[in-house]
């Protein structure tokens, strides 16, 4: 997994626990030499981390680039969610500047999608693309203790909950990395038996 993301990393080896391979992140196997981001798009940034860690890799190198797009701000955070408060951005600074830039917007205009996009390649040469999203309403403030990132901000309607009120496998199933990782396995597992 081209990740450095903790709680990104958690999900996807939950989600794949099952399937006949190992799952390693970048911190485990010690390839720590950043590859910088610079797409404009979650796929262009996914593409490159992707391909950019295969080149030194044997397996499979799986990279997602995922983010919040709030339709009053224009699709912003985007690719900028993870840093969206500055260099030293946190789930917190970052929440607290999509509340402050969100104050006084009613809630009929307070529309947001997560939007996942995976790239699966092999020494250098892209296998699958996926890429999903889910709609949701950016919340008046933070509520759950679940989840990481704009989890506590993002309400689902069709649970009435945020994200971060979920339980992971709760998540899972409707979350835009829920429904592009169902993808990717059900690719992996036709991928593998072929390859076996």
């Amino acid at each position: 997994m081209a990740t450095t993301n903790q709680g990104k990393a958690r999900e996807i080896k939950s989600y794949l626990k099952d399937l006949p391979i190992e799952i390693h992140s970048l911190q485990e196997l010690g390839q720590l030499r950043p590859f910088t981001e610079t797409g404009r798009t979650f796929d262009a940034n996914a593409r490159g981390k992707s391909l950019f860690y295969s080149k030194n890799w044997e397996g499979l190198t799986l990279a997602e680039d995922s983010g919040l797009e709030i339709e009053s701000l224009e699709g912003e955070p985007g690719v900028l969610s993870a840093r969206y408060s500055g260099e030293r951005a946190t789930d917190q600074k970052n929440n607290l500047k999509v509340l402050e830039r969100m104050k006084g917007v009613p809630s009929e205009k307070r529309s947001a999608r997560f939007v996942s996009c995976m790239v699966l390649s092999k020494k250098g040469d892209v296998i699958k693309e996926i890429m999903e999203s889910v709609e949701g309403i950016i919340a008046l403030e933070e509520k759950g203790a679940y989840g990481f990132g704009y989890d506590p901000l993002f309400y689902y309607p069709p649970l009435k909950k945020t994200f971060a009120e979920l339980l992971p496998e709760e998540k899972n199933k409707v979350s835009h990395r829920g429904r592009a990782l169902k993808r990717l396995k059900e690719f992996l597992l036709s991928y593998l038996g072929s390859d076996l």
